[in-house]
């Protein structure tokens, strides 16, 4: 694949000066890239076994604050260090960064076992679970983003306020509108394809200076690594071209929020063919497809947490907005949590429509693949399409409206539980109680106005 590399390839480019820098990194609890700069000698000679970095990094919030109360990491036990087993089936070549490449690898303890809160490590667990059915899972993330004319520092000395979006007016679909930021847009798509990342398209959103662009499916934990390169990559190029992007779900009141639609499918891991179609059935599903979706209706509330990490990430869901307030499933119908489509093989595929685009990839494509798997395990009975407006239906399962409610609902689930582990479960509800407790600390703009001179 174009922009991938082997070991050999790598050492060659080292030794001819082509490459002098690999960024090794993991991702942590909130999604980010995190990691080190090693010189290309040095990550031949040493780094491409093992490199190591503080424990703490998968037990603090997105300020960097030691979270207390973690039993994976904490005071009492000193804060050591993990181990980064770099993954060399993710080895590739950075284009927008001179001279340089990319490894992501797998947090580990000193005897090499995989960290069970570490979000790859997670995604690989439900994986492993659909390996010992015969299964792999193809998946793809839709993420869309704002883009603003300001930079990064100019934005954040603006504390947020009267930036700059790179457009105007509301502008889905146009291409008038799309060709004032194709400068950066262009750089994004072609970087990030020739970083091995396979990109379909990009397109101008509802929201003015939004953009959504799709990547090509993959399997789960390629596509995974992909988003989080690809996220990552858009910050650096944007940052680059003196402009800031935002990933947040919901930036602000009155606009669109960005979500990160994430389109699935099973499939049979030895033929590569998929699984979910059945020319026989009258609706074309699979009794796989059928038990498969019960369970993400079952279940998928239960693991919102993991598609909806953030206080601001619950902002988003409002009615009439094309993001969606009940998890109902329908075809083709874009005010259901769950949407299909396609119609056989390869195409016929669920479309979760809860992610916002500040989700981590990892938790989310688990905690789906979780719930499914709850319903290919039991068997459970899909229930007849929704026909209609689903913001206007008050008698289906909501998604949860706040992230206080979507910890409670992942604490007392049972099929999280036991899909996910307790020790993982306790881990992210721990930290989504400190999100919760931050915010319930903080002053607000929103207060400020509404009650500094009348209140």
């Amino acid at each position: 694949m174009n922009g991938m590399l082997t070991l050999d390839q790598l050492e060659e480019l080292v030794a001819s000066g082509e490459i002098d820098t690999v960024v090794v990194a993991f991702t942590d609890m909130q999604g980010r890239l995190i990691g080190k700069r090693a010189t290309g000698r040095f990550f031949l000679d040493s780094v491409v076994k093992e490199w190591h970095a503080c424990d703490y990094l998968l037990a603090v919030d997105m300020e960097m604050e030691p979270v207390p109360g973690f039993k994976a990491a904490s005071w009492d036990k000193g804060y050591g260090d993990f181990v980064i087993k770099p993954d060399l089936a993710t080895l590739r070549r950075i284009p927008w960064l001179d001279a340089t490449a990319l490894c992501l690898g797998d947090v580990v303890d000193h005897h090499g076992e995989e960290l069970p809160h570490s979000p790859r490590a997670i995604l690989k667990k439900q994986l492993a679970r659909l390996s010992q059915r015969g299964m792999m899972a193809k998946m793809a993330s839709e993420l869309e983003f704002y883009a603003f004319d300001d930079d990064f520092r100019t934005a954040r000395d603006k504390r947020y306020h009267d930036v700059q979006t790179s457009g105007w007016y509301i502008e889905d679909y146009h291409i008038f509108e799309g060709t004032k930021r194709e400068k950066l847009l262009r750089a994004i798509r072609n970087g990030i394809d020739a970083a091995g990342i396979p990109v379909q398209e990009s397109k101008g959103e509802w929201g003015p200076g939004q953009e959504e662009l799709n990547l090509v499916y993959a399997e789960a934990l390629e596509m995974a690594d992909r988003h989080v390169i690809f996220k990552n990559g858009a910050k650096e190029i944007a940052w680059q071209h003196g402009k800031a992007i935002t990933f947040m779900a919901k930036w602000k009141k009155e606009l669109a929020g960005s979500s990160c639609h994430i389109h699935a499918s099973l499939w049979d891991k030895e033929a590569d063919k998929p699984l979910f179609a059945d020319k026989d059935d009258k609706n074309g599903f699979s009794k796989l497809f059928q038990n498969y979706l019960a369970g993400l209706l079952a279940a998928g509330g239960d693991a919102t947490l993991l598609l909806a990490p953030n206080i601001n990430s619950y902002k988003r869901f409002v009615a009439g907005s094309f993001a969606p307030t009940n998890l109902v499933w329908s075809r083709d119908n874009r005010t259901a949590g769950f949407r299909v489509l396609g119609s056989g093989g390869a195409s016929l595929r669920v479309e979760c429509r809860v992610p916002g685009a500040d989700v981590n990839p990892y938790l989310a494509y688990a905690g789906l693949l979780a719930a499914g798997l709850h319903g290919v395990k039991q068997g459970l009975e899909l229930p007849e399409a929704f026909s209609g407006d689903a913001y206007q239906s008050g008698d289906v399962p909501a998604v949860p409206h706040t992230l206080r409610e979507a910890t409670e609902r992942l604490d007392r689930s049972e099929v999280m539980r036991a899909a996910l582990g307790d020790e993982v479960v306790d881990h992210y509800v721990h930290a989504a109680r400190w999100e919760q407790a931050e915010y319930d600390r903080a002053v607000t703009d929103w207060e400020l106005i509404r009650y500094f001179e009348r209140g």
